[in-house]
């Protein structure tokens, strides 16, 4: 089981940015289907964005296309999250998620929360003026 670290969230007024880490805690020998889901209060989680690491595939949801962009360095074994524009309506606990996928046949990986194996313990991201 990988373990997930998340940094890089905080407080931000609207249309500010900020880039969220995501930490492995061991070398991605194969590919894998890591993702950005977030719960707001109240809410139910939802994906954010998703990316395989053994391509280009990525899914943004339509509230953040845009603005948002994920990428990840294999080296590092790090998965980013690019925010932009942020609005009050992207507060909330951000998590990192991540499960083996040696393949894709997909357009993209899931953006389905019960797909990951492995999640992080969250970073909160609070926008407000």
């Amino acid at each position: 089981q990988v373990q997930l670290v998340e940094s890089g969230g905080g407080s931000v007024q609207p249309g500010g940015a900020l880039t969220l880490t995501c930490v492995a805690s061991e070398v991605l020998y194969t590919s894998y289907c890591m993702g950005w889901f977030r719960q707001a209060e109240g809410k139910e989680r939802e994906a954010v964005a998703t990316i395989w690491t053994g391509g280009p595939q990525t899914f943004y949801a339509d509230s953040v296309k845009g603005r948002f962009s994920i990428s990840h360095h294999n080296a590092k074994n790090t998965l980013y999250l690019q925010m932009n524009d942020l609005k009050p309506e992207d507060s909330a606990a951000y998590y990192c998620a991540a499960f083996e996928a040696y393949s894709l046949s997909a357009r993209y990986c899931p953006p389905d929360s019960q797909y990951y194996d492995d999640w992080g313990q969250g970073t909160q991201v609070t926008v407000s003026s």
